[in-house]
């Protein structure tokens, strides 16, 4: 069985620290070395509901995109939130390793699988890495000839069983050159608009960051932050499995969104 180096070394070679933004917090953020590990599930956000199961189903490391802790503590106690996930996880020995905005850069991670996941063509991050250009911040491509803003919109939100998404923008016009920013996108209009897109995919965007986004001539699709980054841990599951064979990876049936499209009547 592989110990905890072991498995550092390989979701450091999935999702290279160095791509973090420097205001982020990834790699092993709780743990100690221990000599094996068999049991690793993968999250996007490490919840109470998902710290449980993590015990339940006695994993060894929890991989989450979202960093816990990610600022800073003053105090670890059972009376909020993140100190009581962080002592149920101690109290169990549950190592913690976070990938976030690494992840999001890395050659084959959330970005990269969204333009897939879009059938784009000519992909290139949005602002490549200085040593290694198939990494780096976002990705742009191009999305087929007659394709819409609308049918871009569908595709996605079929692909990800969304029944809906948010549209900012003409919804007719040739969606053209996209630009991905996976989370929360609002803060990059300029520099997807300056980098040559017509249109943005992202999770989530606030009213006067959409109204930017109009006045740069760019078209946006927001799926929601959720949803627009939990697949990939999926997919990061997989792949963590097919580099070490010994593991029983699994992603957690507890991280789920938050937030629910609700049916109203017609």
């Amino acid at each position: 069985m592989p110990n905890l180096s072991d498995i550092v070394t390989v979701l450091e070679q999935l999702a290279p620290p160095h791509l973090a933004a420097d205001w982020d917090n990834v790699g092993l953020l709780v743990g100690t070395q221990r000599p094996e590990i068999s049991r690793v599930m993968t999250c996007l956000t490490l919840t109470p509901a998902v710290a449980q199961e993590a015990v339940e189903h006695r994993a060894d490391l929890i991989v989450t995109h979202h960093p816990l802790p990610f600022r800073p503590v003053n105090r670890i106690t059972a009376g909020t939130a993140t100190g009581g996930i962080l002592l149920d996880l101690l109290s169990a020995g549950i190592a913690v390793w976070s990938g976030h905005t690494a992840w999001d850069s890395a050659a084959g991670g959330i970005n990269a699988l969204l333009a897939e996941r879009l059938s784009l063509t000519e992909v290139t991050p949005i602002k490549p890495d200085a040593t290694t250009p198939d990494f780096g911040f976002g990705r742009m491509g191009t999305a087929p000839a007659q394709q819409t803003v609308d049918d871009l919109a569908r595709q996605l939100a079929t692909s990800l069983a969304l029944p809906g998404c948010h549209l900012a923008g003409p919804a007719d016009r040739a969606a053209g050159r996209v630009g991905i920013v996976c989370g929360s996108g609002g803060e990059t209009i300029t520099t997807v608009a300056v980098a040559g897109c017509q249109t943005l995919v992202t999770g989530e965007i606030k009213l006067h960051n959409a109204l930017d986004a109009i006045a740069h001539g760019l078209a946006v699709v927001a799926v929601g932050h959720h949803a627009s980054e939990r697949f990939a841990l999926e997919v990061l599951a997989e792949r963590l499995a097919a580099g070490l064979p010994e593991l029983h990876c699994w992603a957690s049936t507890n991280d789920t969104d938050p937030l629910l499209w609700l049916p109203t009547a017609p």
